[in-house]
C-alpha cells in the first residue's frame, strides 16, 4: 500500500521510500540514485492508478533478476524540445485541435499534461564572422528563413497553457535548462495536496543528458515518446543497468573538464555501456563544479549510455544560489534530497551499482579528439600523427561531390594559395584549420574553461599574435551570461581581435551549422586540390562532414585550444614541445607562455561571473528581441493552415476523425509481403 510523508519544515507531502515497506520497499539506502528516482515515479503512477503495486517490488529488489519481459512506466515531470524536433510536436498538437474543432469539441482540451519547454535553438547558422554586427546580420537572416515555422511556434506559445517557448537568439536549450528551467525538486499538486517530487524528463534531443549534471535525472527520447509523454503517456523501460564511475583525486592544473570528458568518452566507449544507464560516485566529485560535470553529461550520448547521473550535492546547492534560484527552492532541493536519501556525502559508502569502474582525475592529460570519432581521443603532442594516420597520401579514384562526403581520405601533401577577402595571400594545405569554433552547450556552460579561451586570448594580442586569414573564426555561446561574464571580465574585446565576434546563441557549429568557409576562394582550393583541412570546436560530435561539407577532418576541444589552433592555423605542429606562433619580431611563442594557471581562471570567474546577470537574463528569456516581437503570427485556439503552404500542413492523420471509432472489419484481399 503507497503512502505519502510530509516533508519536514515544509507545507508539502512526499512518498518517502523509506516509508514505502508495506509497498515491497524494504532497505532503499543501498540503491544507486537513478533507481530511487525511477522508483519514487513508479510509486506516484502506482497510487495513479497507472501501473500495479507488484511493479514496485520489481524495481525495489534491484538488481535482482527480474521476470522475463518486465517493463516498468516512466512519467517525466516536464518534457525538453528544440526547434527542429519540436515543430512536428507541435504540429500534431495543432492537427488534433482542429480536428476535435470540426468534430464539435471542445479544442482546448488538447493540451499538454506535462509541461512542455521549447528553445528555439537550432536554426541559426554562421553566414556572417569577424564583424561586431554579426549576430545581428544572423539573427535577421534566421527570421527570414524561418518566418513560418517561427509563425507556427508564436502561435503556439499564445495557445497552449502548459507550454513555454524561449524565441531565438536567447540560448542552447540544454545551457538554458540547466541554468534557469531546471529546478532539481517539482511540487505538483496531488489530490488535492502538495507534493515535492524529483524534478525529471525527456527531450527530443540526444544531449538532454547534460541536465544529469545538476541531477535532474532525463535523457534524449523520439519524438513520438516526447509526444505521448506530453499527453500524459508513460514510456516503459526495462529495469536498469546502471554502471558506477567512482572518480579518485582531482584533475591537474592544465587539464580542463574537456579533457576530462574526451577521457571519460574513450573509456565508456570501450567498456561499452549502451542502453545503460551510467552514474558518478567516489570522492573526486567534491573537487567538480556542476559546470564541469553538466560537461561530463552532456556527452552522454557519445559514450552510447541512456544517462550520465551525478547526485546532488554541496556543489549543486551551490550552482543553484550562483545562478540565481530562489533561496526557497535551493531550501527545498536540499531538505528533499536528503530525506529521500538523494544527497550525496563525502566519505559514504559506495552504492550497489551493476558494473563499477574507477577513473583517477589526476591521470587526464591536454587532449583533444578526432578526427572523426568524438571516443578517438588524443593527447595534444600527438594531433598531427593521428591525422596525418588518417589521412594518409595515396591514389584516389575521380568522384564527384557527393562521394566526397564518404570518402575515407586525401592526400596530406596537398596545398593551395589563396587571397582571404583582398588580405595577403595565405598558403592553405592538409592540415590547415579552416574553422575554429567556440560552440555548443558542452563547453560554453562551463565559465571556467570559457574564461580560460579569454585570457589565452588576452596573452596573444598583448603579444602581437594574430589568426590567418583563412581560419574561420567564430563565439556562439549557450546563453547570454557568457557575454556578459565576459565583457566584465574585459575578456570578450581580446577574443574579438582574434576574429572570435559574437555569431549567434545557439548551436551554430556544433550541428553543422558553420555557413561557408572564409572565402570563396578557399573552398574553390580546398575542393579543386582536393585539401583535407581541419575544424577545431568546442563541440560535442566530429563525424566526416558533419561540421562542414568540405572540412573531412575535426576535432573536438576545450575553448581555450580552440583559441590556440586558430592561433596555430594548422594541426601540423606539436603544441606542447613546438612554438605556436611568432610574434611580428620573430620571437617564437610556446602554449605554455599563454595558457593561464588555474589561480588566474578562479580568479576572475569569483570575481565576474555574478548570481546579478542570470536573474537579469532569464528574467526576459521568453519574451525575445525586436525581430521576434514584430513578427506576425495567428492568434486564437486552433492554427490558421495556410493551404499553399509547402512547409506548415496539416497532417492527415485526422481525415474523417469521427468521436466515436467505427467497429473493426475484416481486412479482405490482403497478401503478405
Amino acid at each position: 500500500m503507497v503512502k505519502r510523508s510530509k516533508l519536514g519544515g515544509t507545507d508539502f507531502d512526499f512518498y518517502a521510500l523509506k516509508g514505502q515497506s508495506a509497498a515491497g520497499i524494504e532497505d532503499p539506502s543501498r540503491l544507486p540514485m537513478t533507481v530511487k528516482i525511477l522508483l519514487e515515479g513508479l510509486v506516484r503512477l502506482v497510487e495513479a492508478g497507472v501501473t500495479e503495486e507488484s511493479n514496485i517490488g520489481v524495481l525495489a529488489r534491484w538488481p535482482a533478476p527480474a521476470p522475463a519481459g518486465a517493463e516498468l512506466p516512466f512519467l517525466p515531470a516536464r518534457v525538453l524540445m528544440q526547434d527542429f524536433t519540436g515543430v512536428p510536436a507541435v504540429v500534431d498538437l495543432a492537427a488534433m485541435r482542429s480536428a476535435m474543432k470540426r468534430a464539435g469539441k471542445d479544442a482546448g482540451k488538447v493540451d499538454p499534461l506535462v509541461p512542455v519547454d521549447l528553445i528555439i535553438d537550432h536554426s541559426v547558422q554562421v553566414d556572417s564572422f569577424g564583424f561586431r554586427d554579426s549576430y545581428t546580420r544572423n539573427i535577421e537572416k534566421e527570421i527570414e528563413r524561418n518566418r513560418e515555422r517561427y509563425s507556427l511556434l508564436r502561435w503556439a506559445q499564445q495557445a497552449f497553457h502548459n507550454f513555454s517557448l524561449v524565441p531565438p537568439g536567447m540560448g542552447i536549450c540544454h545551457q538554458v535548462n540547466l541554468e534557469y528551467l531546471a529546478n532539481v525538486v517539482q511540487v505538483r499538486d496531488i489530490g488535492g495536496r502538495k507534493v515535492a517530487i524529483p524534478d525529471t524528463l525527456m527531450g527530443t534531443d540526444s544531449h538532454t543528458t547534460m541536465v544529469n549534471g545538476l541531477g535532474v535525472l532525463g535523457w534524449g527520447t523520439g519524438g513520438i515518446e516526447a509526444e505521448a509523454a506530453i499527453l500524459g503517456q508513460p514510456a516503459y523501460l526495462p529495469p536498469p543497468i546502471v554502471v558506477g564511475v567512482r572518480f579518485l583525486g582531482a584533475l591537474p592544473a592544465g587539464s580542463t573538464a574537456t579533457d576530462l570528458v574526451l577521457t571519460l568518452t574513450e573509456m565508456l566507449r570501450k567498456h561499452g555501456v549502451v542502453d545503460k544507464f551510467v552514474e558518478f560516485c567516489g570522492d573526486g566529485l567534491s573537487s567538480l563544479s556542476v559546470p564541469d560535470r553538466a560537461t561530463l553529461s552532456n556527452m552522454c550520448p557519445e559514450y552510447g549510455a541512456t544517462s550520465a547521473l551525478f547526485p546532488v550535492d554541496q556543489q549543486t546547492l551551490r550552482y543553484l544560489e550562483v545562478t540565481g534560484r530562489d533561496r526557497e527552492q535551493i531550501d527545498l532541493v536540499e531538505r528533499y534530497t536528503k530525506e529521500q536519501g538523494l544527497f550525496r556525502v563525502a566519505g559514504a559508502e559506495t552504492p550497489k551499482f551493476s558494473e563499477l569502474l574507477e577513473l583517477d582525475l589526476s591521470k587526464v592529460e591536454s587532449s583533444v579528439a578526432g578526427p572523426k570519432r568524438p571516443q578517438d581521443r588524443v593527447a595534444l603532442p600527438n594531433v598531427w600523427t593521428s591525422f596525418s594516420t588518417v589521412f594518409a597520401a595515396g591514389p584516389k579514384p575521380d568522384r564527384d561531390a557527393i562521394s566526397r562526403l564518404t570518402e575515407e581520405g586525401g592526400p596530406v601533401d596537398g596545398r593551395a594559395t589563396v587571397a582571404v577577402h583582398a588580405k595577403p595571400e595565405a598558403m592553405v594545405e592538409n592540415g590547415s584549420v579552416v574553422i575554429a569554433a567556440i560552440t555548443s552547450c558542452t563547453n560554453t556552460s562551463n565559465p571556467s574553461v570559457m574564461v580560460a579561451a579569454g585570457l589565452l586570448a588576452k596573452k596573444a594580442v598583448e603579444l602581437g599574435l594574430t589568426v590567418s586569414p583563412y581560419v574561420k573564426t567564430s563565439l556562439a555561446p549557450g546563453s547570454r551570461v557568457v557575454t556578459d561574464y565576459l565583457k566584465t571580465a574585459e575578456l570578450l574585446e581580446p577574443l574579438e581581435k582574434l576574429g572570435f565576434f559574437l555569431v549567434g546563441y545557439g548551436c551554430t557549429t556544433c550541428i553543422g551549422n558553420s555557413g561557408p568557409l572564409a572565402s570563396p576562394e578557399i573552398e574553390a582550393a580546398v575542393s579543386k586540390e582536393d585539401l583535407s583541412v581541419v575544424a577545431v570546436l568546442s563541440g560535442n560530435r566530429n563525424f566526416e562532414a558533419r561540421i562542414h561539407p568540405l572540412v573531412k577532418a575535426s576535432y573536438l576541444a576545450s575553448p581555450p585550444l580552440v583559441v590556440a589552433f586558430a592561433l596555430a592555423g594548422s594541426v601540423h605542429k606539436n603544441l606542447v614541445t613546438e612554438p605556436l606562433a611568432e610574434t611580428p619580431d620573430g620571437k617564437p611563442v610556446m602554449l605554455s607562455e599563454l595558457w593561464p594557471s588555474q589561480d588566474e581562471v578562479n580568479e576572475v570567474v569569483q570575481r565576474c561571473v555574478q548570481q546579478e546577470m542570470f536573474k537579469r537574463e532569464y528574467s526576459r528569456i521568453f519574451e525575445g528581441d525586436e525581430h521576434w516581437k514584430s513578427m506576425a503570427a495567428p492568434t486564437g485556439p486552433i492554427f490558421a493552415w495556410d493551404p499553399n503552404s509547402t512547409y506548415v500542413k496539416e497532417p492527415p492523420y485526422f481525415e474523417g476523425f469521427a468521436p466515436q471509432p467505427k467497429a473493426l472489419t475484416d481486412i479482405e484481399g490482403a497478401r503478405v509481403l
